[in-house]
């Protein structure tokens, strides 16, 4: 069985339009939603990136089932981890419980907004898992003092802390943040179908843990057109994250993807109306053991017609596959 959900991408829509289309998603039958955080798009072409957490307030408000994620907020840089733990423990009031806190190491697309540099991956890792300490001493309701390596805490205190706090989700790409999240989070988030990661989140303790994925699609009557829309906005998600987090502007993407053609990019999602193909892209995340897949339909102004066709042909489809 595969709960299927809708992804609000910051990047490609303002802050009123990832709002109507939530409350659309919730309308069409989504099983969740998940929002992205970002501070610039991965490329000009998609034109948009507001305030996540804005955003999840008046998502919570306007909607009344469909739970809520952030995919991913890094609270290493951009965010001290005690200000991620007072907003996370706010919408998860405001939703009534319908949040999980999605957290990763990030970016250095946004995070070099605040500038100090972009650390390597290894200390990125161990800023992530001293973030997560603080976030879920934080959620405990008492004062908190911190004196680690990467960050400093006096005295802090959540003075509204929901009954319930969010689960923790943490993003994986290989072998150190499998581990991080097995023993560290409460549920798994990957954008690609490795049963490797998965193998190695329950050996470092996520055995019977939530997995959540992500998968990137072009919904247009017209074929051609979906392809075009795909290649302009999504071509960088083929570069891997080992490449994407390290980019530091939508001109670094545009370079890096000079050379990525639109069949490469019709190769790698499914393009256009045929629901067998959106099936089948979705099989390989079924087949490796995730339980939850957030589909992001490219391109902002598209999102409404989406979400019609899925209500009618594509949710009922992948239901009869995936249960």
């Amino acid at each position: 069985m595969v709960r299927i959900g809708y992804t609000m991408m910051t990047e490609q829509a303002g802050p009123r339009e990832l709002v109507e289309h939530v409350v659309g998603a919730e309308e069409a039958g989504f099983d969740f939603s998940v929002i992205s955080d970002h501070y610039f798009p991965w490329l000009r072409a998609q034109g948009h990136s507001s305030y996540a957490w804005s955003v999840l307030g008046a998502a919570a408000q306007a909607t009344s089932r469909i739970p809520l994620m952030t995919y991913v907020t890094c609270p290493i840089r951009r965010y001290h981890p005690a200000v991620v733990a007072q907003k996370a423990a706010t919408v998860q009031l405001l939703s009534e419980g319908r949040f999980r806190l999605g957290l990763g190491a990030g970016e250095n697309l946004n995070e070099h907004v605040v500038g100090g540099g972009w650390p390597p991956v290894d200390v990125r890792h161990e800023m992530l898992e001293e973030a997560v300490e603080i976030i879920r001493a934080l959620f405990g309701g008492k004062h908190v003092t911190h004196h680690g390596r990467h960050y400093q805490v006096e005295s802090a205190k959540l003075w509204d802390v929901p009954e319930q706090p969010p689960p923790i989700g943490i993003a994986v790409s290989g072998e150190q943040s499998c581990r991080l999240a097995g023993e560290r989070g409460d549920l798994l988030i990957a954008t690609e179908p490795k049963p490797e990661l998965l193998t190695a989140f329950d050996r470092h303790g996520g055995r019977g843990k939530p997995r959540v994925g992500q998968l990137p699609v072009s919904y247009d009557p017209d074929r051609d057109t979906a392809v075009k829309r795909a290649h302009a906005q999504f071509r960088w998600f083929g570069l891997g994250w080992k490449v994407n987090a390290e980019l530091p502007h939508p001109d670094s993407f545009e370079s890096a993807t000079q050379f990525v053609t639109p069949d490469d990019v019709a190769a790698s999602l499914p393009c256009g109306d045929d629901p067998d193909a959106f099936v089948e892209a979705v099989r390989p995340y079924a087949q490796a053991g995730f339980e939850e897949l957030a589909l992001v339909q490219i391109g902002g102004d598209t999102q409404t017609e989406f979400l019609h066709w899925s209500a009618k042909t594509l949710l009922p489809a992948l239901r009869e596959a995936f249960g």
